[in-house]
């Protein structure tokens, strides 16, 4: 399914869960959905801007994200207001679930950022993940999430999602 372009795209609720509970969610427009691969489009979701030192998300920021029912990841691309790239986020999260309008994933998490230009690549939470306990609570799930991590590191480092996304 993908949305007609002389329509508005369908809306979707992107449901983040972490540790069972809702950690954010927010309405995105549904792009496509081939079955396996689900993308949205949704402004920054945050109530303020969020500063993490390499990057800042604030209020007009655009984020295109990629969800597969396979995977353990979500790739987000981040615009500027102005449509300038600012780089990639990904989430190391379970396979993504839509049904009912609600595009549910879980946050296992790690993170990864690339930046626009490819020059900062740089694992996030890996204190997070460790703590979490997910390693002994589901030894197959952590596996799984730092499989994942490696991968989307080794594709930032040669240059980017677009052999995912294509």
């Amino acid at each position: 399914m993908s949305a007609n372009s002389a329509e508005a795209p369908v809306t979707v609720d992107v449901v983040l869960v972490k540790a069972g509970r809702t950690k954010i969610r927010y309405p995105a427009g549904l792009l496509h959905d081939d079955g396996n691969r689900i993308t949205v489009r949704a402004p920054w979701a945050g109530d303020a801007p969020r500063d993490f030192g390499f990057v800042r998300f604030e209020q007009g920021d655009v984020f295109t994200e990629f969800y597969w029912r396979d995977r353990w990841y979500a790739v987000k691309e981040v615009r500027a207001a102005d449509g300038t790239p600012k780089g990639w986020y990904c989430d190391i999260t379970r396979p993504a679930v839509l049904s009912g309008g609600e595009l549910v994933v879980e946050d296992l998490d790690l993170d990864l950022w690339r930046s626009a230009d490819g020059t900062d690549v740089r694992r996030l939470d890996e204190d997070e993940f460790a703590e979490s306990g997910l390693a002994e609570r589901d030894p197959a799930a952590a596996a799984h999430a730092v499989a994942a991590l490696d991968t989307l590191e080794r594709l930032a480092r040669e240059g980017g999602f677009e052999a995912l996304l294509s």
